[in-house]
């Protein structure tokens, strides 16, 4: 199935009192792009990631965020106390005391002074080894969303490049109806032409003339064009449902093929009602051609 370049995906992961949340976002581009942000923590694993995500996606731009997160749970605060400096620090202050003579006692007051007594519960952070599995699996998990949003918007377009090619199609049955009718209407034009000359005393080759008609009408039959062009709308249903990746490049060589006949088709039928035919060919094939640039 067709897959756009265009999608978002999203992951997160919560272990060990950290979360780590991952954002895909993807566009339109004519080769694959990849754009990475990460947390200082995982600045060393930038490699992997743009791997990953190509290893996944052929064409597109890419942007990658990653963050990371403490948990904040409840009625705990990301700090912690170091019982070892409180009590260095009350012993340092009781010395002070008797030294100068203060009767008073220590208070609590005096030992929060020291901010040192206090410690920020970071310690997962600090350790990028034990970051990087969590982070890998929460951004698999947003690949895999992002290639699914992807798909779910190529079968969107599928669906309606199978109506306009259908549309296509059915307008090259009127063309055909209407080109028989014109060849043969050219025929007799020629034909009378001809009788017109053989009345009247000149001389001619009459075997020379009816080789005349046959090359004007050989020149004018469009009927080669229009089964090539059916040729090509049949590849092209087929193409739809290839799962391979590459896809988009070629769609957009049968279109340009397309596009060709239509045109060798409006020069050689010399009849109005054809050409209008084929400008409403034309305007299906551009409009086919704008959606096949967000295909992959």
């Amino acid at each position: 199935m067709l897959e756009s370049m265009t999608g978002y995906g999203s992951a997160e992961r919560t272990e060990e009192g950290m979360k780590v949340l991952v954002e895909l976002r993807s566009v339109n581009n004519r080769f694959a792009e990849i754009g990475v942000k990460l947390p200082r923590q995982l600045l060393s694993w930038e490699l992997e990631v743009r791997e990953l995500i190509r290893s996944n996606f052929q064409r597109g731009k890419i942007s990658a965020f990653v963050q990371l997160q403490l948990e904040e749970q409840d009625e705990q605060l990301p700090v912690t106390v170091n019982p070892s400096k409180v009590r260095g620090y009350r012993n340092l202050l009781e010395i002070v005391r008797r030294e100068a003579g203060i009767e008073a006692p220590v208070t609590i007051d005096q030992i929060l002074r020291f901010s040192e007594i206090f410690e920020s519960d970071t310690s997962i952070l600090e350790r990028p080894d034990e970051i990087w599995p969590i982070a890998k699996s929460a951004i698999i998990e947003a690949i895999e969303n992002l290639k699914e949003m992807r798909r779910r918007e190529g079968e969107e377009l599928a669906g309606d490049f199978h109506a306009r090619i259908a549309e296509i199609e059915r307008t090259l049955i009127e063309i055909r109806a209407i080109a028989a009718d014109n060849l043969e209407t050219i025929r007799k034009r020629l034909s009378s032409k001809i009788s017109a000359i053989a009345g009247r005393d000149i001389e001619y080759s009459r075997d020379r003339l009816e080789m005349e008609i046959v090359m004007a009408a050989e020149k004018l039959d469009i009927t080669e064009e229009c089964i090539r062009f059916n040729s090509h709308n049949k590849f092209f249903i087929e193409e739809l449902k290839n799962s391979s990746s590459g896809s988009g490049r070629k769609l957009n060589f049968l279109l340009q093929e397309q596009l060709r006949e239509a045109n060798t088709i409006a020069s050689k039928s010399q009849n109005a009602d054809i050409s209008q035919k084929v400008v409403h060919i034309k305007e299906e094939l551009e409009k086919v051609r704008e959606q096949l640039q967000n295909i992959e």
